[in-house]
């Protein structure tokens, strides 16, 4: 049977590129000489299909979830801190939420699977599957229904979004770098003791017992290891499944997604597996503090556009990236040509 998350996506624009990068060479600069803005420019008119690209609405949204495995000592953090941050997120105290404000972007908060067993607080979307995955050291993290809605949850908040510029997911949830990192793990073919990190600040026996709990995972669910879904429901989380089923949703409606850190990068890998067609529509913001992130960096091809020893997620460093964009965009509109300027040649220098 054929899912949703396996039709076409979108292609990107090939004259829109093509415009972009005529126009690139027509500005007055030597050529390459903004570097990775000029890459930007030139993906951002392909993926939005005109020449002069833009980055001025943003669509923000953030996917919160427990997870099981929190009850194995994998976090430096208990369970209630997720519960907490989706109120915080929602009265607009979160760094998301002051990141969100000041660039004028739209932030809606995803409830998909707190341990919360009451009223959503206001403003928040209750699109909650259950309360928390299971521990996935001992069963399956979700069923396959769990994990097909779990995945329609994120491309629900792609319509949600409405027409945008680009589209950006963020995570919470308790314990989400274990899962992550368990997924990374088999999508990488890696051991947890290479992969597993802090997280929300763990010491080292603390992320030694991370990678131990891990491995009892993997061993657990290695005959699932080389089917993507099976591997993202048995040991993957109700956020990170939504945020793939975001990014899908994005490429096949031709939406261009700027990728956050760790937890959003595991999905995103998972989304490359389960379409590979996803990979095109994705620009990735920054490069992780947690030490799995450079391997997944490294899968997708990615070069992330600022370093800052970030590992809060929310979506967090993928906001602190958007003014590059913008800039980007600034700069491959309002720059003169050569021939407007009434410069000679190709070249000033």
């Amino acid at each position: 049977m054929s899912h949703w998350w396996t039709q076409a996506c979108r292609e990107p624009d090939a004259a829109g590129e093509r415009q972009a990068l005529a126009r690139q060479a027509r500005l007055t600069k030597p050529a390459g000489a903004l570097g990775q803005l000029e890459t930007l420019a030139v993906q951002l008119a392909a993926l939005q299909g005109r020449e002069m690209p833009s980055a001025d609405r943003v669509a923000i949204t953030v996917f919160a979830a427990d997870h099981g495995v929190a009850a194995r000592g994998v976090s430096a953090f208990p369970q209630a801190v997720t519960q907490q941050m989706i109120a915080n997120f929602a009265a607009g105290g979160a760094a998301i939420s002051v990141l969100a404000r000041a660039l004028g972007a739209r932030l809606e908060v995803v409830d998909v699977g707190s341990l919360n067993q009451g009223a959503v607080p206001a403003g928040v979307v209750d699109a909650r599957i259950a309360a928390g995955t299971a521990d996935f050291s001992r069963r399956p993290a979700m069923s396959a229904a769990q994990l097909e809605q779990a995945l329609a949850a994120g491309r629900a908040a792609v319509v949600r979004a409405g027409p945008v510029d680009l589209f950006i997911a963020g995570d919470m949830g308790i314990a989400n770098t274990t899962a992550a990192t368990a997924l990374a793990c088999v999508l990488l073919g890696a051991a947890p003791r290479e992969l597993a990190g802090p997280g929300t600040g763990l010491d080292a026996d603390g992320v030694s017992r991370k990678a131990a709990v891990i491995a009892e995972a993997l061993a657990l669910h290695a005959a699932h290891r080389h089917a993507p879904e099976a591997a993202l429901a048995r040991l993957g989380g109700f956020e990170i499944a939504a945020i793939a089923g975001s990014y899908i949703a994005c490429a096949q409606a031709g939406l261009a997604v700027l990728v956050d850190g760790f937890i959003a990068s595991s999905a995103a890998l998972c989304a490359i597996h389960l379409n590979p067609a996803v990979r095109p529509w994705l620009l990735f913001a920054h490069r992780s503090a947690e030490p799995g992130h450079a391997r997944l960096l490294a899968a997708m091809a990615a070069s992330p556009l600022i370093d800052l020893g970030l590992r809060l997620g929310e979506a967090s460093g993928a906001a602190i990236a958007v003014p590059l964009l913008r800039l980007a965009c600034a700069l491959h509109e309002g720059m003169a040509t050569f021939a407007s300027a009434g410069v000679s040649g190709k070249s000033p220098c």
